[in-house]
């Protein structure tokens, strides 16, 4: 459907026919146009742009990706851009501009208004994954000693120039916030009331400087519309609205997969060769190093497994159900560290469920590999070595699994970056050691 769009759409622009773009695009969302537009050369894009409306072209670039944002506006004359941006949102501008060089940016800035200018400013101070970073200055900011219908005339007269009129931030004289005030009960309020008489006083905000992931886990725990950023003197910043923090929610979700799997968040599928070995190849030498301590693992049972063969085809069932266990256990830490509801001071016991948990999955897969190996080798003992030695390592997988990610996050370092090299060195290295030793012991039981 999306490539039949896409050449009807060139076709048009071929015959710049501006009717008949608009009945193609009619029923579509910006962010599907902007999908189409991705596939477009430069000069299908500049056509674009010329024969559709600015508002429509400000709404498709806001939900367009990085790339085709950067690439559109370099093809844009100055005062083109400046146009564009007078119909979109400070946050968003704010997006686009740094991730233009310097030099571009800068010369934007000048030609803008200087309120504009001053809050995009202040914008680009701020760490792109941080709260500052984030939030947008369009919001509606009403005193507390205003009446129920003055707030009403103010609503109407700033509504059409922010980005959430849901919410009303309610200030003092001195400018700071002290409430917040929800339009369904503005609305519903006698006239000659006061703001201040309705306003919820338990306002929750952040700083411009903490992480954009806190900054969601409180969204999402306290149901939030909007969460207002604020100073050291409590002063209004601006604000983060749902839609943002859906966002970053898909941004950190996307981020700990990619790194779960020591890949970079900023490797897509069309990077370059070059990028893709960079961001790969350093934790390819990682794990090559931890494949290396489980190999000499292995060498200080050579004798072992020569008198007895059958061993060298049981050892990737018991590093394979390892790992895979330990993998279930990290999935859940990770996830739980990330929402914020685990903290190893909080919630050390937990690990002796996964230690049980281990115990219990180790038995029963276990009892079925020790069958199976028993069928197949005719040597109950080996079954029976097997059988403890998945219960060892299960065990192991769900402690280092539990262990590993808290400690990580204690020391500073990204629980989704490192977890899984260390987990699978823990489960490797003592999973074979400990089934190999427990072979060394039984040997005769097994020749």
């Amino acid at each position: 459907m999306i490539e039949e769009r896409q050449k009807a759409l060139i076709n048009a622009l071929f015959e710049k026919n501006r009717y008949k773009i608009c009945e193609i695009i009619d029923d579509m969302f910006p962010i599907d146009i902007a999908i189409i537009l991705e596939e477009f050369d430069d000069k299908n894009l500049l056509d674009f742009h010329q024969l559709m409306e600015k508002e429509l072209m400000a709404e498709i670039l806001e939900q367009a990706s990085e790339e085709l944002q950067t690439r559109f506006i370099k093809l844009l004359k100055f005062q083109d851009i400046v146009n564009l941006f007078s119909y979109m949102s400070n946050d968003d501008i704010t997006d686009i501009l740094g991730s233009l060089p310097i030099k571009m940016r800068k010369d934007l800035l000048k030609m803008m208004k200087a309120g504009d200018t001053k809050q995009l400013q202040e914008l680009l101070g701020y760490n792109e994954d941080t709260a500052g970073g984030i939030m947008t200055t369009e919001y509606i900011a009403l005193k507390s000693d205003l009446t129920i219908g003055e707030s009403l005339k103010k609503i109407k007269e700033i509504g059409p120039k922010t980005e959430v009129i849901e919410t009303i931030f309610v200030l003092n004289k001195n400018k700071e916030l002290i409430g917040i005030a929800d339009l369904r009960d503005i609305l519903i309020a006698p006239e000659e009331k006061r703001l201040a008489d309705i306003m919820d006083d338990n306002a929750i905000s952040v700083n411009p400087e903490v992480d954009q992931e806190e900054v969601s886990l409180l969204v999402s725990k306290y149901d939030l519309k909007a969460i207002p950023v604020v100073n050291h003197k409590n002063s209004l910043l601006g604000i983060i609205t749902v839609d943002d923090i859906i966002d970053v929610i898909v941004e950190e979700q996307t981020e700990d997969i990619l790194r779960l799997g020591g890949v970079s968040r900023e490797e897509r599928v069309d990077s370059t060769l070059l990028i893709s070995i960079i961001r790969r190849l350093p934790w390819l030498f990682i794990n090559l190093a931890t494949a290396f301590l489980a190999a000499f693992t292995v060498g200080l049972f050579e004798d072992v497994i020569a008198q007895v063969v059958a061993l060298a085809a049981a050892m990737p069932i018991v590093a394979g159900m390892g790992g895979n266990a330990g993998t279930q256990t990290l999935s859940v830490v990770i996830r739980s560290i990330a929402l914020g509801e685990v903290s190893l001071k909080k919630n050390w016991k937990s690990i002796f469920k996964e230690v049980a948990l281990g115990v219990i999955n180790g038995a029963a897969t276990g009892v079925i590999t020790g069958i199976i190996l028993y069928m197949k080798y005719g040597n109950p003992y080996l079954g029976l070595i097997i059988f403890g030695a998945m219960i060892g390592n299960l065990v192991i997988a769900g402690f280092f699994g539990f262990l590993i990610p808290l400690l990580l996050k204690m020391s500073g370092i990204d629980p989704a970056l490192a977890s899984a090299i260390f987990l699978t060195t823990a489960t490797d290295v003592f999973g074979f050691f400990l089934f190999l030793g427990l072979a060394k012991m039984f040997l005769h039981l097994l020749l």
